[in-house]
Order: structure tokens, then C-alpha cells, then sequence
């Protein structure tokens, strides 16, 4: 199982939301490196679920429901479905940020990609600062 990490501005679709919905299409997704990202993933895969904008915050568990499609008119970029598994945290973007041993992860070094991988040790790190 791979673990990885997804953005959404909580004003846009929060983990509420999903909640709400038993599950959505991760779909809009523009950038290269985040569609390579998406295609990778596997069904049964889980990710954190991001709140971006002000609150900055891991807030939920998400599992990968399906493999990736085709997103848009030409099929150019991916789109795959995710469940929600359970709340988290919040776990802090500053409160990441003060863990030496998280410095590595994706979420700081490539702070702007909305899609990223997140290590074992990383994941296991925000589960235990969420209180497990």
C-alpha cells in the first residue's frame, strides 16, 4: 500500500463534504507532476486529506477507491475516486513543519503541489501527532 497526501481549498469541497458524500471523484487536478501522482495510486492506497488556504491542515484519512481515468475532454489529466476512512488531527501545517523528521516530506519541499507521496515513516509521524 502507498500513502500519499490531496489538496482541496476547504471552501471548495472540505472533509465534510466528503463525509456528506461517501466519496467524490478527485478530479480538476492540473499539473504534471500531481497526474503522475494520481496514476500511480492503487485502489485500497490512503491519503490524507488537506485543508489548503487558511487552514493549512491534515484533516482526514481517505482510501483510494479506484484506479485512475481520464479527466477532461481529451483525457490529458487523471482523475480517481476516494472514500472517507476517518477524521484526523487537525494536524497543523506548522505543527508538520516543526518535526525535524518530517523537513523531507513532499508537503514542505513542494509546497504548491496539490498531489504528493507521503513516505511510511512520514505517515506514521501525522497519525501519531493526531493522536494516533
Amino acid at each position: 500500500m502507498a500513502y500519499w497526501l490531496m489538496k482541496s481549498e476547504p471552501g471548495t469541497y472540505s472533509w465534510a463534504d466528503l463525509v456528506r458524500d461517501g466519496g467524490t471523484d478527485w478530479d480538476g487536478v492540473r499539473n504534471p507532476a500531481a497526474r503522475l501522482h494520481l496514476r500511480a495510486m492503487k485502489p485500497g492506497d490512503e491519503a490524507f486529506f488537506y485543508h489548503s488556504a487558511d487552514e493549512r491542515a491534515v484533516v482526514g484519512i481517505m482510501r483510494i477507491a479506484g484506479e485512475a481515468e481520464p479527466d477532461g475532454p481529451d483525457g490529458a489529466w487523471a482523475k480517481v475516486r476516494v472514500e472517507p476512512v476517518r477524521p484526523l488531527g487537525p494536524v497543523t501545517l506548522k505543527a508538520i513543519k516543526a518535526q525535524p523528521m518530517l523537513a523531507a516530506m513532499e508537503l514542505i519541499r513542494q509546497s504548491r503541489l496539490s498531489v504528493s507521496p507521503v513516505r511510511d515513516e512520514e505517515w506514521a509521524a501525522i497519525v501519531d501527532m493526531a493522536g494516533g
